[in-house]
């Protein structure tokens, strides 16, 4: 797996195929990999950049609290150290954050933004506290506890192909980088006038049974974004993407074909 030094950090990531760019940031608490069955189906046609987050799998990991900026500032980073311009950006759950966070910053560079089971608010009060609550928990146990009680609501009981790869993922990342993420997304603005300046295609995908992110969500943000198409993936959760691969990826490839055949 390639790596580079940027902004003070060691990142690893996944730099696969040739053609357009397509750039895709995974969630918390997992790392690239969740993207691998996009990567092999992608990498065909596209040009697939997946970076492990500062924090997260091979990227070095900075204690504290790494506010969305941050993530969004070494992403765009990255793509500088391999010469990519302009890009589809995709995320899902802090991942679709992290893109609203990207778009705000640095919109001219996005073709076209893909939105996972995420949502644009701020952070509540009460969920402050409670993000807060968790990062203490995380250094103070360690993951696996964590990952053993959020497993069925990151990947619905019946997806069980699933299930084995995403508590790996859970319970090898660093205790202090997810902490320090979760401390950064307490904090995170609000992203819906964000939402509706967006002049490029969007994707908007949810699974049905998403506990974390419902359906509610995925509609509200189809309804602030000026160009979007909304795509619900039956029997799936909070990660759809890997619960039902085949599913998620026709969504995208229809997209992806959309923006290609847009004019610049």
């Amino acid at each position: 797996m390639p790596s580079a030094e940027i902004n003070g950090l060691t990142i690893g990531y996944e730099d696969r195929g040739t053609g357009p760019a397509l750039v895709l940031v995974h969630g918390h608490p997992f790392d690239r990999t969740m993207w691998q069955p996009q990567i092999d189906r992608f990498s065909a046609t596209h040009r697939v950049v997946a970076p492990d987050l500062r924090g997260y799998g091979a990227t070095t990991v900075v204690p504290g609290t790494t506010p969305l900026s941050a993530f969004a500032e070494d992403l765009a980073a990255l793509l500088d150290h391999l010469g990519i311009e302009e890009f589809v950006l995709g995320g899902l759950s802090m991942g679709g954050q992290i893109v609203m966070e990207c778009h705000r910053l640095f919109p001219d560079r996005i073709r076209g933004l893909v939105l996972a089971d995420t949502f644009p608010s701020a952070e509540t009060e009460e969920g402050k506290a409670g993000r807060r609550a968790l990062a203490d928990r995380l250094v103070r146990e360690g993951m696996k506890g964590y990952a053993d009680e959020v497993l069925d609501r990151m990947v619905a009981p019946y997806n069980t192909h699933a299930r084995p790869h995403v508590h790996r993922m859970m319970c090898a990342t660093d205790p202090e980088g997810a902490a320090a993420a979760l401390r950064g997304r307490a904090e995170r603005p609000d992203y819906d006038d964000v939402l509706r300046a967006v002049s490029v295609p969007a994707l908007v995908v949810v699974g049905r049974d998403d506990a974390y992110t419902p359906v509610a969500d995925a509609e509200a943000m189809h309804a602030l974004l000026p160009d979007s198409t909304l795509v619900v993936v039956e029997r799936a959760a909070h990660m759809p993407n890997l619960e039902r691969p085949d599913e998620f990826d026709a969504a995208l490839a229809a997209f992806l074909d959309t923006v290609r055949a847009r004019p610049r």
